[in-house]
């Protein structure tokens, strides 16, 4: 019973945060990242069906956040992942002006089992590791 409970809660936190995606049953990661000492939290929810393009790869539809205590902003868009994979990654790059801060994180994405969530995560200038 407690275990159900903090399982509610845990799911109330993150769609609070996350923008809303396909139904009750979206799938969302959501995970916070020590940028320079500022706390960057990034949130990847599937917002749709994921489909083929015909070419090979999987059309991924998602609802992205990211937030930081310097602003935060969201955008829908379809990643592109290698179709026939267990697990499959990609590059993204979050200029990092639009949450209050200098640089840009490059993040690698990984979508496994259903779930697009950070895998890695370097900063630029200075090719820091974050992640």
């Amino acid at each position: 019973m407690v275990l159900r409970w903090v399982a509610c809660l845990a799911l109330v936190a993150s769609a609070t945060f996350l923008p809303h995606a396909a139904g009750a049953q979206a799938r969302c990661s959501q995970e916070t990242l020590d940028v320079r000492g500022v706390p960057v939290t990034i949130g990847y929810c599937i917002a749709g069906a994921a489909r083929s393009d015909g070419s090979g790869e999987v059309v991924v539809p998602v609802a992205a956040s990211y937030a930081s205590p310097g602003g935060s902003f969201g955008r829908r868009r379809d990643l592109h992942f290698v179709a026939g994979q267990s697990a499959s990654r990609i590059l993204e790059s979050l200029p990092l002006n639009r949450v209050g801060l200098t640089g840009v994180l490059h993040l690698t994405l990984v979508y496994t089992a259903g779930l697009v969530r950070v895998e890695g995560a370097l900063l630029t200038p200075g090719g820091i590791t974050i992640k």
